[in-house]
């Protein structure tokens, strides 16, 4: 069902982050939570395509405001996150969407290979640099968009960068990452607990978007030919938004949220131990890279 902006709970006078908000499922989110009234600090790597947005909301909601950054390295995420606590006092929404899957293997410049590094580890760090703002704002509720390409997800622990062979077309490494922002949320859920802030995952099933779009012909066309059984952004925004915003929602958190309700995720995202792992994991990896250690 589309989203109607309208039929969101009220946000005035609230603060929500949104990241990869130019295109997809993040614009819709965007637009909804603004014009339900919430001051929105958007995330972006394109600065044409920032503004235009910046300029098409402006005046429809509350304040607009939008950051760059490349979100697929560490410095990006810490440089975003350090000006939206430069420009915020509270943040009551943060909204994890930020997205891609690659067909062919490439790495960051923290030398991490790219969709565990954007789809995962941005969620990661991210977070962790606006944790602090979002308790002091309590009640708060983080969303992390996920994927039901998580079901047939495993992680590699020997080889996270899948350095050794990367599959074919990037879908082995897509469902790594999305395995992973499931149980990233679990394990911060546990993490969060009486602090009054909220971590829950959502599936927006399968959306028409530009995900796929520098992903070279193939990639474009296989795209192209599944988009008359997809879903609109707006359709696949409807469940996002309903995490942000629902009053039915109110002290859940841990859950994986897909069509408006809470549903069981994989077998594998329920491993207690591998949430713990992937937690260590991940610190290790982007404290290697800020010189914690």
């Amino acid at each position: 069902m589309p989203v109607n902006p309208v039929s969101c709970e009220r946000l005035d006078g609230k603060t929500c982050v949104v990241t990869g908000a130019t295109s997809g499922i993040g614009r819709e989110t965007a637009k909804a939570l603004h014009a339900a009234g919430a001051n929105l600090v958007f995330v972006a790597r394109d600065r044409a395509r920032a503004e235009a947005l910046a300029t098409e909301l402006s005046g429809a909601g509350g304040e607009v405001s939008f950051v760059l950054a490349d979100l697929s390295s560490l410095g990006g995420v810490r440089r975003a996150a350090a000006e939206i606590r430069g420009r915020c006092r509270r943040l009551e929404v943060l909204v994890n969407n930020a997205g891609a899957m690659f067909t062919t293997r490439s790495v960051t410049a923290d030398g991490y290979e790219r969709t565990f590094a954007l789809n995962h580890l941005s969620y990661f760090l991210f977070t962790a640099e606006l944790r602090e703002l979002l308790a002091a704002s309590a009640p708060a509720r983080i969303v992390s968009v996920a994927s039901d390409a998580h079901r047939s997800g495993a992680i590699c622990w020997e080889d996270l960068q899948l350095a050794r062979s990367y599959p074919r077309l990037g879908w082995t490494a897509y469902c790594q990452s999305k395995l992973a922002n499931v149980m990233f949320t679990c394990e911060l859920s546990r993490r969060l607990e009486a602090t009054g802030v909220t971590a829950n995952a959502v599936h927006p099933g399968f959306v028409a978007t530009a995900f796929l779009r520098n992903n070279g012909v193939i990639a474009r066309l296989g795209m192209a030919l599944s988009t008359p059984f997809a879903r609109t952004p707006e359709q696949g925004a409807d469940t996002v938004i309903w995490a942000a915003t629902a009053r039915e929602l109110t002290g859940a958190s841990g859950k994986y949220l897909t069509d408006r309700k809470i549903v069981s995720p994989s077998r594998a995202s329920r491993d207690e131990s591998a949430w713990r792992r992937l937690w260590e994991v991940s610190e290790e990896l982007v404290g290697a890279r800020s010189g914690r250690g």
